[in-house]
């Protein structure tokens, strides 16, 4: 029953992130860009779309060096999705064992390492550390889905959200 509670709360948690994805800003638009689900790199437009929003500009670049907040925010959006998609895919199949959530808590923290370790010190990538270290000790419970369902994961999905509106980003963890 746990397994099934668990399972249900990540997937409402994947369902609120494609909400959230769907109803995003549509005040930046240019005639060379269009809004699809493609697989384009987000690098590409993230640099077109920071440089005309002098708002998201200056809080975006986070703390001492590194990748812009909004970047990161953009990067983790990318990876949230990932995880979501892993999730379905494996709900679709079946019940997901101990060895799949285990396996798609281990893609989303190296993922989040791996962006966070190239952010600086800044809020987001602060947040996205904190996020890493709870996937990582989700995974490496023997029941990962029961593990994941504790608040300390869940604050930490919430800084993440905070830090990422604040730079202008949409994203729901």
């Amino acid at each position: 029953m746990k397994r099934f509670r668990v399972t249900s709360t990540l997937l409402i948690c994947a369902s609120l992130m494609a909400l959230t994805a769907c109803g995003g800003e549509e005040t930046t638009t240019t005639a060379g860009s269009t809004p699809s689900a493609s697989t384009a790199p987000t690098s590409a437009a993230a640099s077109a779309s920071s440089a005309p929003s002098p708002s998201a500009a200056a809080g975006a670049t986070g703390g001492t060096g590194g990748t812009s907040d909004k970047k990161l925010c953009e990067s983790a959006k990318k990876a949230g999705d990932d995880m979501k998609a892993q999730l379905v895919a494996a709900l679709q199949s079946g019940e997901p064992s101990p060895a799949v959530f285990k396996k798609i808590l281990t893609d989303l923290e190296g993922k989040m390492t791996t962006l966070a370790s190239s952010g600086g010190d800044s809020k987001v990538a602060t947040a996205l550390k904190r996020f890493g270290v709870e996937a990582s000790k989700a995974a490496a419970e023997a029941d990962p889905a029961n593990a994941a369902d504790n608040p300390a994961f869940e604050k930490a999905g919430a800084d993440i959200t905070a830090a990422c509106k604040a730079a202008g980003v949409s994203v729901n963890f």
